[in-house]
């Protein structure tokens, strides 16, 4: 499963479970700093205490491709999932070397190579800093709202971290902006791969099984932390424990939740049903349809679009499980009471109108503008190239060049002082390209474009001129010098020559970027900057109703889920057991795609315990993002590695039934014993439970 941002619950049954605004038993994406461990405690006779939760914080990894692990060695090994690193074995394959395909081991250190413009992050502290936050926003008018906290926001990032690259500074909001927090980060720019196993091991059934259970994946992979070119050494590690885990253990999963949107109002989330939803999914239904089909050309056709194909038909299970949810009564119904208990406490108490005025009307006005601006800022702004990486990097070398020339408080937040050494990494890393995929997405965002837009729309009518869309994709892929990194160095360093430049990548962004960058300025005036403030007013609402029992909306800042180890009653499939054991994966296993064995596991039934736990399920809750997060018992020491959720989770962007959300997981019996009786990778496993 590709579980990175956007895990949620289906509305299958949920909605009669989510009956109050306070977190439910096992709900909740907790902040370290507000941990409910009283209710643990009460729950389940125990709770993490303050060094268990700082030795976690320390052992926690934050990926930001958008992933999360964990270090499970003193010598900076880091625990991840096998589809967090599918773009670094895509980049470090070939034409004949495909390690997605065939996986990549390493028999020494000295073979582990390094994950281009990957990055990697642990959480040092955590600082309050919303009264300074809301001050710079408070006598401005509703148009400056984003641009001063923006600078605001700079101005402390700047302050904390300076020059530093090797720490990593982020101030973001929580509760909707009821809270501002300083993170601040151990920055890591040298990841190296140790061991990633086969595609068809780290995802056994395919699309068919995402999403469900029983599951037979490995999907795992192992990292090393570098700087200054040595392995990163950590005097306490969060140790795997082989013995894996028991029916109706506790268990905690540790991570980088991306992003969820419980704490919407009823009218955003009518937007995101009617609106934002149903254009996502025709969106990336047709892209996914365009993929297929170049992949039905050859076996290289297929091999360079198949990673963003699984991407793509993951996010469409989970967009769809999401729009599944709000469209069911009973589960709207359930929002639609926790926002009355809010609006009845505003209409009861003069003291709260005077403070807060009505913040639901309010974003229900922007909401109705939103509809008509949407579509340009999507287009032109957030979903520009389609996920080409050509455009995307002469994007970031035409507006690195503009951007630099202005002075910090003036940027775009992402090229500010403290962004520029990530955003310069990452452009400037050693990559392949596949011209196959390029060339689908140029053409396949060109198209949808003029779609959306229309074709006399200034912007569209300048970027097709007299050509077609396939002229344009065939001719920046045939001759743009994008792929190679020491042109983009020469960009990057002489930022006249990007503002110059008549390579084809760059003269496409041009003719577009004035364009662009109106949509987005548009948007933020009229529709995130206001609902900002709104969104804030009703983050203090909630505040002042229901006191700090709530926990925030997930912002790929560091969480903690607690649950037990547990299956569910399935409305349609009755019972679900919560374990699945070896002997099932060949009882499985049927020879075709995608339930055939992955390369190495063919014939090698007799090398694992036909016992040996393979994947579990638990009541965690958790959501895109936290794929490659550490599941841990009691004792602090990993026991699972979750990687996906079932089909009921897959609107939990928007809410958490405890019954049927369950969080799949693989055990650390399997990782221990792959490692071993399959690879033969002995000398990592020895490093994993030293």
């Amino acid at each position: 499963m590709r579980m990175k941002f956007a895990l949620g619950a289906i509305a299958l049954a949920c909605a009669g479970a989510v009956t109050a605004l306070s977190a439910m038993a096992d709900e909740g994406m907790w902040t370290f700093d507000n941990f409910p461990s009283a209710t643990v405690k009460k729950l389940y006779g125990f709770a993490p205490d303050q060094k268990w939760l700082d030795r976690v914080q320390l052992g926690t990894v934050r990926l930001e491709s958008g992933c999360s692990g964990s270090v499970v060695s003193k010598d900076g090994l880091v625990l991840t999932n096998h589809h967090c690193v599918s773009s670094c074995m895509a980049a470090l394959s070939s034409a004949g070397n495909d390690y997605v395909q065939d996986g990549f081991y390493t028999r020494s250190r000295s073979e582990e190579r390094i994950c281009p413009g990957a990055e990697a992050s642990i959480l040092r502290s955590t600082t309050d800093v919303t009264t300074r936050v809301k001050a710079a926003t408070a006598k401005v008018t509703p148009d400056a709202v984003s641009a001063a906290r923006a600078a605001e926001i700079a101005a402390i990032v700047r302050e904390t971290c300076g020059e530093d690259r090797r720490k990593r500074c982020q101030v973001t909001s929580l509760y909707r902006g009821g809270q501002y927090k300083l993170f601040v980060y151990d920055r890591y720019d040298d990841l190296r791969a140790a061991f990633v196993p086969e595609e068809q091991a780290g995802s056994f059934g395919g699309d068919p099984d995402n999403f469900s259970f029983p599951r037979y994946a490995l999907d795992m992979a192992l990292l090393r932390l570098h700087r200054d070119g040595k392995p990163v050494t950590f005097s306490d590690p969060l140790k795997l424990d082989p013995a894996g885990a028991k029916v109706g253990d506790l268990v905690f999963v540790s991570g980088y939740p991306g992003s969820t949107e419980r704490q919407l109002t009823i009218s955003q989330l009518e937007f995101q049903r009617d609106h934002f939803l149903p254009w996502r999914i025709e969106y990336l239904s047709q892209l996914r349809g365009t993929l297929l089909n170049e992949a039905t050309r050859g076996e290289e056709e297929a091999r360079q679009v198949a990673d963003t194909l699984g991407g793509i038909e993951n996010s469409l299970k989970v967009f769809k499980g999401q729009r599944g949810a709000l469209v069911e009564p009973s589960f709207f119904s359930v929002k639609v009471g926790q926002e009355k208990r809010l609006k009845d406490a505003l209409a009861a108490d003069a003291s709260l109108r005077a403070s807060y005025g009505d913040p639901f009307a309010d974003i229900a006005v922007v909401t109705e503008a939103q509809k008509r601006s949407f579509l340009p800022y999507q287009m032109l702004e957030v979903s520009f190239g389609a996920g080409s990486v050509l455009l995307g990097d002469a994007r970031q070398l035409l507006r690195g060049a503009v951007e630099r020339a202005k002075t910090d408080d003036a940027r775009l937040p992402e090229f500010s002082d403290a962004r520029l050494p990530g955003v310069e990494r990452r452009l400037l890393a050693e990559a392949s390209v596949n011209p196959v995929l390029e060339k689908v997405e140029i053409a396949f965002w060109l198209e949808k474009t003029r779609e959306y837009l229309g074709p006399d729309h200034p912007a569209v009518k300048a970027m097709f001129g007299s050509r077609t869309s396939g002229q344009i994709a065939a001719e920046i892929v045939a001759s743009s010098q994008m792929p190679d990194a020491a042109f983009r160095k020469r960009l990057w360093d002489t930022p006249a020559l990007a503002t110059g430049s008549n390579d084809p990548a760059i003269a496409l962004v041009r003719i577009v970027d004035e364009a662009a960058r109106a949509a987005r300025e548009s948007y933020e005036v009229s529709i995130s900057g206001p609902v900002s403030i709104a969104a804030e007013k009703v983050a203090s609402l909630r505040f002042a109703v229901l006191g700090d029992s709530i926990y925030p909306d997930a912002t790929f800042t560091l969480r903690l889920s607690y649950g037990v180890v547990q299956g569910w009653t399935d409305p349609a499939h009755s019972e679900i057991t919560p374990f699945t054991q070896a002997s099932g994966l060949w009882s499985r296993a049927t020879g075709a795609y995608p339930f055939n064995l992955a390369r190495n596991w063919v014939g090698k039934a007799s090398a694992i315990p036909a016992a040996t736990q393979f994947n579990f399920t638990s009541t965690n809750d958790i959501i895109g993002g936290n794929s490659g997060s550490p599941v841990l018992n009691k004792e602090g020491r990993v026991i699972g590695l979750a990687f996906d959720g079932n089909i009921h989770s897959t609107g939990g962007s928007y809410g958490f039934d405890p019954e049927l959300n369950r969080t799949v997981s693989l055990s650390s019996q399997m990782i221990v014993v792959a490692l071993r009786n399959i690879y033969g990778a002995n000398a990592l496993a020895d490093e994993l439970l030293k």
